[in-house]
């Protein structure tokens, strides 16, 4: 079995190493993959036999691609695992990161921002209403789940999904009553993207991939528990609720730390915890580190896509990870025996 895991973590980070060369390579500007490495380099690419790249292919290497590789690479873990928690404690195969309205906080605070209030932080506006509105529809399904938390973990989801269409019509609201421009912002954060990539504003999403990996190395024997039933978790001195409350929160806040940055990229929270099970089983310390790594792959394949199938015209990343979540869930379906 350590042989196995073993095997599969090196081919794991081979295929992964691969993807991410490829993405410093793909783009309009098109670059080999001893030039990318060598704009990396800098001026050490002669001790290693290359030839020193330009200034433009250094910038284009070292302050485009390379953060926008690095937002891929945790947006697409933190997804992976929070969705993978949401599906554990729901106990809903279906469950993920965006069901509970996070993105409709996200897209109404987007629109709210782009069509009245305007730039008041600057560059910082944007993610910072974004992950501003994820938090308040966080909080909202929060006030709804201590409510109803005691009646089944079904009503989570029914109460996050009564958020999402509730901000969701506030947010048309906002496109129709303010700035024609707002309907853009609805497009972006619907879609999602990963051209807000910088240097200065990665902080964020490794800050959210840093609680959700936090709270999982705290807390993933008793999330094993959630497994066996709340009668089960009871006798082995765990508090259900107590638990699916802190989870929820942990994923609000790893949630909201994406959107602000990405918008919605649905279906990697979602396909991604299935496939990591199927490889390493139930457990959480086990199958989470998977899950975390094959989306992060996940994210950034897509977006190798999304750069390259209409070029030079840039396809939303989302609309990449809806098509290929789309037939995974009906390979899914047609994969069950019928009863």
């Amino acid at each position: 079995m350590r042989l196995r895991n073993l095997a599969l973590a090196l081919a794991g980070a081979a295929v992964l190493g691969a993807l991410a060369l490829a993405s410093l390579t793909a783009g309009s500007h098109s670059l080999g993959w001893r030039a990318a490495l060598a704009a990396l380099a800098g001026p050490w690419a002669p001790a290693w036999g290359w030839t020193v790249p330009g200034d433009m292919a250094q910038a284009i290497v070292r302050e485009l691609r390379l953060p926008r590789l690095l937002l891929a690479l945790l947006v697409g873990a933190s997804l992976a695992v929070v969705g993978g928690l949401l599906q554990t404690s729901t106990r809903n195969d279906l469950a993920d990161p965006f069901l509970f309205g996070l993105s409709s906080g996200a897209s109404a605070a987007a629109v709210a921002v782009i069509g009245w209030a305007g730039d008041a932080l600057g560059a910082w506006t944007l993610p910072a209403a974004t992950f501003g509105g994820a938090l308040a529809a966080a909080g909202a399904v929060l006030l709804l789940v201590r409510r109803v938390g005691a009646q089944g973990p079904a009503n989570m989801v029914l109460g996050g999904l009564a958020i999402s269409f509730l901000l969701g019509a506030v947010t048309h609201v906002l496109v129709f009553a303010g700035d024609q421009r707002a309907a853009h912002a609805v497009v972006f954060w619907s879609l999602g993207g990963l051209g807000l990539a910088r240097w200065d504003n990665l902080w964020l999403p490794l800050a959210g991939l840093l609680v959700v990996a936090g709270f999982v190395g705290r807390r993933h024997r008793s999330l094993d528990t959630l497994l066996a039933g709340d009668d089960t978790a009871h006798s082995l001195g765990v508090a259900p609720e107590r638990l699916r409350l802190q989870l929820f929160l942990v994923a609000a806040i790893t949630t909201a730390c994406c959107v602000a940055l990405c918008g919605v990229i649905g279906f990697v929270g979602l396909m991604v915890p299935h496939l990591a099970r199927r490889v390493a089983g139930p457990l959480h310390a086990r199958f989470l580190p998977l899950a975390a790594v094959l989306g992060a792959g996940l994210l950034v394949a897509s977006d190798l896509i999304a750069r390259t199938a209409l070029g030079p015209q840039e396809l939303p990343v989302g609309i990449v990870t809806a098509g290929l979540g789309a037939c995974f869930v009906m390979a899914l379906l047609l994969r069950r025996p019928a009863r």
